[in-house]
């Protein structure tokens, strides 16, 4: 029948459309699908058919309709609107096949909800692309212009042949039409339709990603991050009830909770003092563990870190968050976990009364800042510092004749210019204060001044490592200028990185990079390298024992002082996570059995259930929904 033939043959198209972006990709990370069988990589093509499928099917629901229910007389202007119709969807998916293959170099995943959330700042984007990613950009315009054009002038799909059929005859075949497409959409006779898990096929994390449909992956991030509320988000993971939730949070984080499940606590200081130090928190945008000496990764490259890292305290085994700075940013500022969907820093009933150090020291009478030198409003970042007790937001605009300016905006020397004036200014004015520092030079494209480091032989000069070499240097500068300051001896200063500069690998949860450098420095203070497991929240919680003050907070974890640390961790990448409880992984997702594996030698290694550690898991993710919908993750009495 020509109705059938018609959409068939628009569904073999777009099917092939994806066989061919898949098939791509599995040549170009055939190398790293060595731990699996090749037959069971090529079942890829078979499980990808089904996610592709569901788009297809998505695709056809209105070709299907006004085939079958328009008159003849108007067939031509419905063939053509169809042509038309397809020719839209065939040059937007042959841009996202595109697209996918400089986003899995950059993100070792198929494009997610990141994909359509950097579409809220067009500037640092397009700019981005335009210096970046310049020849993908004209592979992906030529592709679509040749596809398009030859789709135009071509008569291999042609809806007026469908009305040659009788209109009984079409509108008879709308409703089982419609059954078999609604079986496509949904690619499942069980109580539960086909999603982006099915694709979850081996333990080969990259085989996975390569099964994934692109579009659908992006459709699928975005319903659940912006649709969903957080019940339906965190029921994707599993279901809890509420108080086991808490118990065991409570065992496996070590700290305690009320009868109002508030984790809310007074820890006493183990340098009391009565003049209580100012506080520098100096974010390192993408500053992996591999680039630093002391935790465990080059010698040379840089060599300020690593001078702090043998004067003062040294993080060696710490982990971040996430793979986002805002999660770092969060964990950093108010010492809390990473939350499932968007972080807190972007999330609505975040925006005031939530937990920072800056309303947590207030009373005390410390003054407060953030200080970036790109544009705040990128990922919400001066809303939430200022809707959370921060005073002051220092950005690109206050910036005055800045020695060098990139996309992302002033360069590091620049943001520990300004800093260190403001420093002195809160110190002429007796005034104790709390800062957060934000780096942004150790971003693509990796625009960097000239005349201020050795740039690598052999290497672009627009390199990462020529950006860690500089965001160092911009580190070793900071302290240059701070130590000639009056409130260099009553400041602890911590230089931590939010996340590592690319998080990739073959596991389900790469744990290697989330590995990170971090230094304390405070004076006086005994020079260690701290060995134990450690998360961001450790980090906080240890600097804010150093500054000298009882303190009563939510954070959760525990300075390396005390008696309570625990070496445990929770990672995020992407929709995943990775709870951590010594060398011993539990990993939960969205609709995938829990499952856990022996971390040796930077590997996962699947061993047999720890039903109890996947528990921990969805318990703490369970929390801090449940926190974050209760809003009780804040400062209550000083």
């Amino acid at each position: 029948m020509k109705l059938l033939k018609e959409l068939f043959k628009t569904y073999i198209i777009f099917l092939g459309l994806f066989f061919i972006g898949r098939v791509v990709l599995y040549s170009i990370y055939f190398d790293r699908l060595s731990d699996i069988s090749f037959s069971e990589s090529l079942l890829t093509f078979i499980y990808g058919a089904r996610l592709d499928t569901i788009v297809i099917a998505v695709i056809l629901i209105i070709p299907t309709i006004l085939i079958t229910i328009s008159p003849k007389i108007i067939s031509n202007f419905v063939a053509k609107f169809l042509k038309y119709y397809l020719f839209i969807w065939l040059i937007f998916l042959v841009y996202i096949e595109n697209a996918t293959i400089p986003f899995f170099v950059q993100y070792d995943v198929r494009p997610n909800y990141l994909f359509v959330e950097y579409l809220e700042y067009p500037k640092e984007v397009l700019s981005l692309m335009l210096k970046d990613y310049k020849i993908a950009l004209l592979i992906a315009f030529t592709m679509m212009f040749l596809v398009g054009r030859k789709f135009l002038r071509s008569d291999f799909i042609n809806f007026s042949n469908a009305f040659e059929v009788k209109y009984i005859y079409r509108f008879m075949m709308l409703l089982p039409l419609l059954i078999l497409l609604f079986i496509g959409i949904r690619s499942s006779f069980g109580h539960r339709p086909a999603n982006i898990s099915d694709a979850l096929y081996s333990k080969n994390r990259i085989i996975n990603e390569i099964t994934k449909n692109s579009f659908f992956s992006v459709g699928d991030a975005w319903y659940s991050n912006k649709k969903n509320s957080p019940k339906k988000q965190i029921e994707k993971y599993g279901k809890m009830n509420l108080e086991e939730a808490y118990k065991l949070t409570s065992e496996v984080l070590n700290i305690p909770f009320d009868d109002k499940k508030i984790f809310y606590r007074e820890v006493k200081s183990h340098f009391k003092t009565e003049k209580p130090k100012n506080l520098v928190i100096f974010l390192q945008e993408s500053m992996g563990s591999q680039f630093v000496e002391f935790s465990g990764g080059e010698k040379d490259l840089t060599p300020n870190m690593n001078r702090l890292g043998t004067e003062n305290i040294a993080f060696t085994n710490l982990f971040s968050n996430g793979t986002r700075s805002i999660r770092g940013l969060a964990g950093m500022s108010s010492g809390i976990l990473a939350i499932p969907g968007e972080g807190v820093v972007k999330r609505q009933k975040s925006q005031s009364g939530f937990f920072s150090v800056a309303n947590l020291l207030k009373p005390y009478g410390y003054k407060s800042s953030f200080v970036y030198g790109g544009e705040a409003r990128f990922d919400n970042m001066k809303s939430w510092y200022l809707g959370n007790g921060f005073d002051e937001v220092v950005e690109q605009k206050d910036f005055k004749d800045p020695i060098f300016v990139s996309t992302w905006g002033v360069s590091d020397e620049d943001l520990v210019i300004k800093a260190n004036e403001k420093f002195k200014e809160y110190s002429k004015n007796g005034e104790k204060f709390v800062t957060v520092m934000f780096s942004q030079s150790n971003h693509a494209p990796f625009e960097l001044p000239e005349g201020k480091i050795e740039f690598l032989k052999n290497e672009p000069k627009q390199s990462v490592r020529n950006a860690i070499r500089y965001a160092d240097f911009a580190i070793g500068k900071f302290f240059e200028l701070a130590k000639k300051e009056e409130y260099y001896k009553n400041t602890v200063f911590v230089v931590v990185a939010d996340h590592n500069v690319r998080v990739y690998g073959d596991d389900v949860v790469p744990v290697n990079m989330f590995h990170i450098p971090a230094v304390i420095v405070s004076d006086g203070v005994k020079a260690e390298q701290y060995n134990r497991l450690s998360t961001q929240p450790d980090v906080l919680a240890t600097a804010l024992d150093l500054i000298g003050v009882d303190l009563k907070y939510p954070i959760l974890g525990h300075s390396i002082y005390s008696d309570t640390k625990t070496d445990v961790s929770l990672m995020q990448f992407n929709d995943v996570y990775g709870l951590r409880k010594g060398d011993v992984v539990a990993v939960i997702g969205p609709n995938m059995k829990p499952q856990t594996y022996k971390y040796i030698n930077q590997k996962l290694i699947l061993i047999g259930e720890d039903k109890l550690l996947q528990k921990q898991a969805l318990a703490i993710i369970t929390v801090l929904i449940d926190m974050y919908e209760r809003g009780t993750y804040k400062v209550y009495d000083k």
